[in-house]
C-alpha cells in the first residue's frame, strides 16, 4: 500500500536548544512510518525545503525513519517554516510562525511538478492532505493540486482529508476549498471544534449531515470518545485517560498515524481508532511534537 502526504513541516524554537521540527501532516507521516508494519505501507513525503543546512538536516532525520523523501523539493531561494510554542500547565498551546514565505507555500510554483506527476501515473493508492496543506498554498496552486486529485480520484485513487482549520493561515475564504477537498474524500479525518469554527453551530448531527456522502468519517472530540461513521454505520470508541498531559502538539497527528497504521493494514475500523487512540495518549505526555522513538518502541512493530 502506497500513501504520500502533503504539507510543511517547521524548524522549532526550542529553550533547550534541541533540534525540533512538526508539522501536522509530518508528524502523521512520521509517526505512520514507525508505526508501519515491515512490508506493508510505503510512506512519502512531499513538500519543499531549501538547501540550507538545516534543509538537509531535516531530510537525513526523515530518511531516517524510513519515510521515502523522493517528493521532496530543495528550493535554493527558500528557507523552512519557523514556530514557537508556548504552553500551559495543562499542555495547551500557543503558537507563533515565521512562515508567510517559507518554502513549501512555493512547492507547487512549477507546472511539471513531481506530486502533480506521481498523481497523474496513479503512482501512489492514498493521497493525504489537511486543511493547513490547502491553506499554505495560493489559490491558483491549490486548484492546480485539487484538479490532480479530482483525476486522481477518478481513476480510482482515494483522498484522506484532515479538517485541520487555522484561521490565520488563510487569505481568502476557507469554506469553498474545504468543501472542494470534502467532495473528493474517502476518509474524512474531522475535529469537532474545527467545524463548528468553520461552518458554524455545535451539532454533531450536522456534521454527519455534511459529510453524508464520504464512506468513513472519522469526528474527535477531545476527550469524549471518537464518533466513527463506516459505510453509513456509526459507532463510539472511547479514548485512553492519561495522568499528566506534557504537551498536546500532535496529538490529532499522531491518533491519525496510530489509525492509518492498522485500517490500511486490513483491521476493522474500531480497532484502528483503539490503535489511534494508544498512540495520541503516549505522544501527549511527552514535549514536542515529535517524541524519541524509544519512547513509544512498545507500541511499534518489530522490525529487523
Amino acid at each position: 500500500m502506497r500513501i504520500v502526504f502533503f504539507g510543511e513541516c517547521m524548524l522549532e524554537h526550542c529553550d533547550s536548544g534541541a533540534f525540533r521540527y512538526g508539522g501536522d501532516t509530518l508528524n502523521t507521516a512520521l509517526y505512520l512510518a514507525r508505526m508501519a508494519e515491515p512490508g506493508k505501507l510505503q510512506v512519502r513525503y512531499a513538500t519543499a525545503l531549501g538547501d540550507d543546512a538545516d534543509s538537509q538536516t531535516l531530510l537525513q532525520n526523515w530518511q531516517s525513519e524510513g519515510l521515502d523523501t523522493a517528493l521532496v523539493l530543495q528550493l535554493a531561494d527558500k528557507l523552512p517554516g519557523r514556530y514557537r510554542i508556548y504552553t500551559d500547565d495543562k499542555g495547551q498551546r500557543r503558537f507563533q510562525y515565521w512562515r508567510d514565505d517559507s518554502a513549501a507555500r512555493h512547492y507547487l510554483r512549477e507546472a511539471n511538478n513531481p506530486l502533480l506527476s506521481l498523481l497523474k501515473e496513479q503512482g501512489c493508492d492514498y493521497v493525504y492532505l489537511s486543511g493547513i496543506s490547502l491553506a499554505i498554498l495560493s489559490p491558483e496552486h491549490r486548484q492546480r493540486l485539487l484538479d490532480a486529485l479530482t483525476e486522481f480520484c477518478r481513476s480510482g485513487g482515494k483522498l484522506i482529508f484532515d479538517n485541520n482549520f487555522r484561521p490565520v493561515l488563510w487569505r481568502d475564504d476557507p469554506l469553498p476549498w474545504y468543501e472542494k477537498a470534502m467532495q473528493l474524500a474517502y476518509l474524512a479525518l474531522l475535529t469537532d471544534e474545527d467545524e463548528y469554527a468553520l461552518y458554524g453551530g455545535d451539532s454533531v448531527d450536522a456534521i454527519l449531515a455534511r459529510t453524508a456522502d464520504i464512506p468513513y468519517v472519522l469526528i474527535k472530540r477531545g476527550a469524549q470518545p471518537c464518533i466513527i461513521r463506516s459505510r453509513k454505520e456509526l459507532s463510539h470508541v472511547a479514548g485512553q485517560r492519561v495522568a499528566k498531559v506534557v504537551d498536546t502538539s500532535a496529538a490529532g497527528d499522531s491518533f491519525a498515524a496510530g489509525f492509518l497504521s492498522a485500517w490500511l493494514c486490513g483491521a476493522d475500523i474500531e480497532t484502528a481508532v483503539t490503535t489511534g487512540h494508544r498512540l495520541a495518549a503516549r505522544v501527549i505526555q511527552y514535549p514536542g511534537a515529535i517524541i524519541a522513538a524509544e519512547a513509544m518502541q512498545d507500541l511499534m512493530p518489530i522490525k529487523e
